[in-house]
């Protein structure tokens, strides 16, 4: 073997690596938001679920107790200020109350006031000194949310796709608290451009898809900069590997093809997604929601920071059809959606969520969808006109 001089005499040295290609520091904001984005708002639990008896959830490290109160929601801090106990494992005593079950220190569900503190009798001196934290909140899509951050709430239809207001649909969903991995792999993984085409391969909600191979994809924003789509420029079915051979092989059950790239859609396209002219069938936008246009019906995944290692995630179909049709997509949604789709098909990424453990990463070219999506969230740190700066949610 020849040796070149300047390994002979020990002075051949590794061309220095650009830092931050294997670690998140290009991206420091991204890197913060362990726990989410704060001055956003949050699905958490349906609305039809939650009644008089408070029930806790999680928010971007928050403890967070809800309660309805007639036609109203409230969300308080899940934490007495007397020993920390969590006020969701006590129960209303008065109306418009919750009090705490270790001591019944009770508090006014509408803003978190100390109104009574019962085993220190109506004259309490503690009473109207002491509160804990409400949370904004609202109702809609048949969904509570709640608004965590330091600012005034904007407007919730402000953050949620323009679609679910102007047009009649039915809807099916699902919601998994406390699913595991941080948000972040959650909506890298939705967003991802490469791995549905091998790991979702063979799974059963895919059998009458073609399912291509490999595809050469561009990343594009929408006028507003809110929306990020992942569109299409070429797609190969089937390719020679040097030395290996073909793949995939196309299987005899994947002859249905549906094609989403600009101009080439299928011609069963609901009329109203059509409408919408999505660049891509695949999108994303901030703090975590996907949007995935299917030939009849949208699918949404919200992902909800909890903890360092934990997500709530809600998914939610949407067809733009009532009257008869409305009962078949909800018979299509029981018996197929929810099983395949809502199952089966995402609970193989929540798989990889679950054992995804980066960085250190070495990303390649579909990777684009990934980088564009992290830069999306720093974009979101830079001063805008009329848009509040958003922040990473701190450790409790």
């Amino acid at each position: 073997m020849t040796t070149k001089p300047e390994e002979a005499n020990g002075s051949r040295k590794r061309k220095p690596r650009p830092q931050g290609l294997e670690d998140w520091r290009q991206w420091p904001n991204y890197e913060a938001a362990t726990l989410g984005l704060r001055n956003y708002w949050y699905p958490t639990v349906w609305a039809r679920d939650l009644g008089d008896k408070p029930q806790g959830i999680k928010l971007l490290g928050e403890n967070i107790m809800l309660i309805r109160e007639g036609s109203e929601v409230y969300a308080l801090h899940d934490r007495c200020p007397h020993r920390g106990v969590k006020l969701s494992e006590g129960k209303k005593v008065f109306p418009g109350t919750v009090s705490c079950p270790y001591h019944g220190w009770t508090f006014d569900v509408t803003d978190g006031r100390l109104c009574a503190a019962l085993p220190d009798g109506p004259d309490s001196p503690i009473v109207g000194n002491v509160s804990v934290r409400s949370y904004p909140t609202e109702e809609a899509l048949g969904l509570v949310w709640v608004f965590v951050g330091d600012e005034k709430p904007t407007p919730l239809r402000d953050q949620l796709p323009e679609e679910l207001f102007t047009n009649d649909y039915v809807a099916g969903g699902r919601i998994t608290p406390g699913r595991y991995g941080n948000w972040r792999f959650a909506v890298e993984n939705g967003f991802d451009e490469g791995h549905a085409r091998y790991l979702h391969r063979d799974q059963a909600f895919m059998m009458f898809r073609q399912m291509p191979g490999w595809a050469r994809t561009k990343i594009v924003a929408d006028e507003d900069g809110d929306w990020l789509f992942r569109v299409q420029e070429s797609v190969e079915y089937e390719s020679d590997f040097p030395g290996l051979g073909k793949w995939p092989r196309r299987k005899i059950t994947q002859v249905a093809q549906r094609k989403m790239t600009p101009g080439e859609v299928g011609k069963r396209l609901d009329p109203t997604i059509r409408s919408l002219n999505l660049p891509g069938h695949i999108s994303v936008r901030l703090p975590g929601l996907l949007r995935v246009a299917w030939t009849t019906y949208l699918h949404f995944e919200w992902y909800v920071p909890e903890d360092e290692n934990h997500h709530r995630y809600v998914q939610y179909a949407v067809r733009f059809k009532t009257g008869p049709s409305d009962f078949a997509f909800r018979l299509r949604y029981w018996t197929y959606i929810r099983w395949l789709f809502h199952g089966k098909f995402t609970g193989r990424d929540a798989w990889m969520v679950e054992e995804m453990d980066a960085p250190p990463e070495r990303l390649f070219r579909p990777d684009v969808s990934i980088t564009r999506w992290r830069r999306l969230v720093e974009s979101a740190f830079e001063p805008k006109q009329d848009k509040k700066k958003p922040a990473p949610a701190k450790k409790p």
